[in-house]
């Protein structure tokens, strides 16, 4: 990496520019395989003879094993090297997609999703990670971090496309063959365009630490996912509660070790704990919105997979067209003011869509969509810049972690609370507006949910089955619209809470290296600078390694 004089951050070279777009490749990829399945789920039950437990097993493991295992991995780059654990990641992630692709059996193919999770957690938080060595200067980093944002963004929307194009003329293994061409120029161009760094004083890592933190993270996702799933119950708020008690004994064991896996210190600066709380509301909103926008085009607008998933084209243009411009408007306004600005457009743009009726069609629907998406932007990302960027450097790759981590979890969260909100209304409206003429069973089936009731529609002649299925589309839509109203409250307090906690920091590139000012000097902790901040005083030396 270039050099450059303390107070004069280094210009990034062409090098470090060809190094984000080998980043922005797996990121791209990682993202969009946690959707690409979505379009996959009737051929993998006609194929493999999958189960509906089966075939949720093979969506979640995943998502699970990435959630489970961030933090860890994340320290773990900051040990061996972030370099050396992106390039085994990138082969292990490679090796289990093939594995995945010719698949023969259920069974098999949930072990290589298991194996795809566990290879993920190894490449999410390097590659955010080293943006920070590669990135030196605040505004060209928050252009880096906005970037690879971007291609996690833009790889989560089109997914579904990419599925259903993929569907149309070859098998559903397809869609996992997409990761080798991907890995491949990681692993060929990753030792040349990539720097190496790892903190030289790490000591060894942890691993009760690293069972602990699994303990809380994975009962705590699943509780959530089964909330979603089937609504509150014994059995999810067990898990919950087994989640919450091992991440209370893994925070007290955090907090005796000399070298922790998790530095809870990081969590004493405004500017690391406020943009993560706030990254962590976003991604509540938008996961349920996320789902409710791909059940509103298939079940209620009745289009194909295919034609479903280039509805959420717009969604990624509006990504980019956000990603980019929020990093230049923090380097002229504050970027609580940027992000608190983008919240209120974000909100506006879920209060639209909370007046959509079934009979609106895809535009309308999809227009308030693409306002909240722009609006969503410079939360995504400035707030993970604010996160990886007021760590030292030698803890970035932990505080990649949390900040992927704190994600993962409002994921869950959103499509659990809004989820069974969402399912809550349904079921109260539904039921006074399905017509005479059902049995009991059908009745009940219909209650449980909207492609339960549009398989009762198709037992029925053809007048009934209009009128059930109006029914349907009415009771979710109402459900739906509460989701995006609540959607759009929970973005205007997210915008108070960043106004409130974030209104210290200065536009990006100003006053670089300095404290905040109501804090002072060499006393501020390197959690609690801003973005354009180094490491503290007494932070452990840490070498980048060319």
């Amino acid at each position: 990496m270039s050099s450059a004089e303390p107070g004069a951050p280094a210009r990034a070279t062409p090098k470090q520019w060809a190094g984000l777009a080998v980043l922005a490749l797996p990121t791209m990829l990682l993202a969009l395989d946690l959707t690409v399945l979505y379009m996959a789920v009737p051929h993998l039950g006609a194929d493999l003879g999958a189960s509906s437990t089966e075939l949720l097993w093979i969506m979640d493991i995943y998502g699970f094993m990435v959630a489970g295992f961030l933090i860890t991995m994340g320290t773990l780059g900051d040990r061996i090297g972030r370099r050396r654990l992106l390039l085994i990641g990138a082969a292990a992630f490679g090796a289990a997609s093939a594995l995945a692709a010719f698949s023969t059996s259920t069974e098999m193919l949930i072990a290589a999703r298991t194996l795809l999770g566990f290879a993920g957690a190894m490449l999410m938080p390097p590659t955010l990670a080293l943006l920070t060595v590669m990135f030196t200067d605040p505004r060209q980093r928050s252009v880096a971090v906005a970037v690879w944002l971007m291609s996690f963004t833009v790889g989560g929307v089109l997914g579904p496309a990419v599925g259903g194009l993929l569907l149309e003329f070859f098998w559903w293994g397809s869609v996992f063959l997409l990761a080798l061409p991907v890995m491949a120029v990681l692993l060929l161009a990753g030792p040349f365009l990539l720097p190496e760094y790892r903190n030289a004083a790490a000591g060894r890592m942890d691993l009760v630490s690293v069972a602990l933190s699994l303990a809380a993270i994975l009962p705590f996702v699943h509780g959530m996912k089964e909330i979603a799933a089937g609504g509150p119950g014994a059995v999810p708020f067990l898990s919950l509660a087994a989640g919450l008690a091992a991440g209370a004994v893994f925070v007290r064991r955090q907090r005796r070790l000399a070298e922790p896996l998790l530095d809870l210190r990081l969590f004493s600066g405004r500017t690391f704990t406020g943009a993560l709380l706030a990254l962590l509301l976003g991604q509540v909103v938008f996961y349920s919105f996320t789902y409710h926008f791909t059940q509103f085009m298939q079940l209620v607008q009745g289009l194909s997979p295919f034609a479903a998933g280039l509805w959420f084209i717009p969604l990624g243009v509006a990504s980019v067209a956000g990603a980019t411009a929020a990093p230049a408007l923090a380097a002229r306004f504050p970027p609580a003011a940027v992000i608190g600005g983008g919240l209120a457009v974000c909100a506006a743009g879920f209060a639209a869509m909370a007046l959509v009726g079934p009979a609106a069609g895809p535009a309308l629907f999809t227009a308030g969509a693409v306002v909240a998406v722009l609006g969503a932007q410079p939360l995504l990302a400035l707030s993970t810049d604010m996160v990886v960027g007021s760590a030292p450097p030698e803890r970035t790759g932990t505080a990649s972690g949390m900040a992927e981590t704190g994600a993962e979890f409002g994921a869950a969260l959103g499509i659990a609370v809004f989820g069974s909100l969402s399912a809550a209304v349904y079921a109260s409206r539904v039921g006074g507006l399905l017509p005479e003429g059902l049995s009991a069973e059908q009745a009940q089936s219909a209650q449980g949910g909207l492609a339960g009731l549009i398989a009762v529609a198709g037992e029925l002649p053809g007048s009934l089955a209009d009128r059930v299925l109006a029914a349907g589309r009415e009771a979710f839509t109402d459900g739906m619209n509460a989701v995006m109203a609540s959607g759009a409250l929970l973005m205007l307090g997210t915008a108070v809470l960043v106004l409130v906690l974030l209104r210290h920091l200065p536009p990006i590139g100003r006053e670089e290296g300095t404290a905040e000012p109501d804090r002072g000097g060499d006393d501020v902790p390197a959690a609690d600078r801003g973005p354009a901040a180094g490491p503290g005083p007494g932070a452990a030396p840490a070498r980048p390694i060319e």
